[in-house]
């Protein structure tokens, strides 16, 4: 069992990364000429496809962070035997460039389409919508991250839970930092 939940931590390390990047990247003043929304401003029925939050700025820093985050794993897997027996997958034939851009991607387009269908319900921008805000990026990385690699059934719900109790620790602890508005 521990082996599973540090696979599902190591496994999907720079998808959640990457979905936290954003929080802390519209705080980086350099980074404010970033600030252009990934819809473009364009609407869909009079209301915009994914609203003023979901910037370019966090969805290139967030692929950024996925990125360096997986090639820093991959050195670390290269040199530990007892990291590689226990995750039980061959980490180190994984290009980690482009596992880290499709963590990354994966899990910032989840929260993407989340917050499409998110206008569609009258959710202001930002509002909470549980449990879609914990569960959008767990689902967008693993379907982007299925074809890099394969895991059993078990192995992605388990990664779903530990990544939906990691999520709900660290927006409370991101409340309590005064970093996020609500605890949920």
């Amino acid at each position: 069992m521990w082996n599973s939940i540090l696979l599902a931590l190591w496994f999907f390390l720079p998808a959640g990364l990457a979905n936290a990047t954003p929080v802390f990247a519209k705080r980086i003043p350099f980074l404010k000429k970033l600030e252009y929304p990934i819809d473009f401003y364009k609407t869909y029925k009079g209301i915009r496809i994914f609203g003023d939050h979901k910037t370019m700025r966090g969805l290139i820093t967030g692929i950024i962070i996925a990125i360096l985050t997986a090639g820093i794993q991959q050195a670390i897997y290269n040199n530990s035997p007892e990291l590689r027996n226990a995750l039980g997958f061959d980490f180190s034939s994984i290009n980690f460039f482009v596992y880290g851009f499709l963590a990354g991607f994966g899990a910032l387009i989840g929260d993407a389409i989340k917050s499409f269908f998110k206008r569609r319900v009258n959710i202001k921008p930002g509002a909470t919508w549980f449990p879609f805000d914990q569960i959008d990026y767990i689902i967008g990385g693993i379907v982007f991250l299925i074809p890099l690699i394969r895991l059993s059934f078990l192995d992605y719900l388990i990664t779903f839970i530990v990544w939906f109790a990691m999520h709900l620790i660290s927006t409370y602890i991101g409340f309590l930092l005064k970093l996020k508005d609500k605890p949920i």
